[in-house]
């Protein structure tokens, strides 16, 4: 009989995610690694939309490593709305300064060294949207955490949700229901909402502002 994956990471990977650049706390961290290994016993990849720095990356890499599949990562790493010069979220140490653009990648990468798990991770460099539209195959977990517009966060549920198999997985991060409690908006809260009400995805778990769907039905 198969040992039931571990639903709590080893202790060098939670310091691992502790020490990386990103804004994910650490229980919501927990409640994510714990719906990627659930979703990645059914054998197929997780796939993450919103790479930033790799914080996030490290907990699904490694439950996709337990699982023997792979983590998959989609950003353009330009950096989302709430990321660029003179926002709160704005880190200028990111900026490559012969472009004078946003550059996530070479801290990305450094992040997934460190932490032992690059061999686990598919990083696709690219606009979520345009990925979706040739990605063919189906995903045990989809975790939307790009960009908090309502056009950015839309076109990512409606591009990766239906990849999401029978059974499967949909997180989506920055869930806040009382515009009070978020800078960068509500189009997550939004796209959450529209998922339950597609009837395809029945809510399992609720971690501040961090939701797990479990795909039931058809018709996104």
């Amino acid at each position: 009989m198969a040992a039931e994956p571990k639903t709590e990471p080893r202790p060098e990977i939670l310091a691992a995610f502790e020490a990386a650049e990103g804004f994910m706390p650490r229980g919501e961290g927990l409640a994510l690694y714990a719906a990627a290994t659930r979703a990645a016993a059914l054998g197929l990849p997780l796939l993450e939309v919103g790479t930033y720095c790799g914080r996030s990356t490290i907990l699904l890499a490694d439950a996709a490593r337990q699982a023997g599949v792979s983590a998959i990562t989609v950003d353009h790493h330009r950096g989302s709305e709430e990321q660029q010069p003179g926002w709160e979220y704005h880190d200028p140490r990111t900026v490559d300064p012969e472009v004078g653009l946003m550059d996530t990648l070479p801290a990305f990468r450094r992040t997934l060294h460190r932490a032992g798990l690059e061999e686990h991770v598919i990083a696709v460099v690219g606009r979520s949207p345009q990925v979706a539209k040739v990605w063919g195959g189906s995903l045990g977990l989809v975790f939307i955490d790009g960009g908090h517009t309502d056009e950015h966060a839309t076109a990512d549920y409606e591009g990766w949700a239906p990849h999401v198999a029978e059974g499967g997985l949909l997180v989506i991060h920055d869930v806040f229901p009382d515009p009070v409690d978020i800078m960068t908006g509500q189009a997550p809260y939004r796209v959450y909402l529209r998922a339950l009400a597609s009837g395809a995805f029945t809510e399992v778990s609720a971690v501040d502002s961090l939701r797990v769907l479990r795909r039931t039905g058809a018709g996104i």
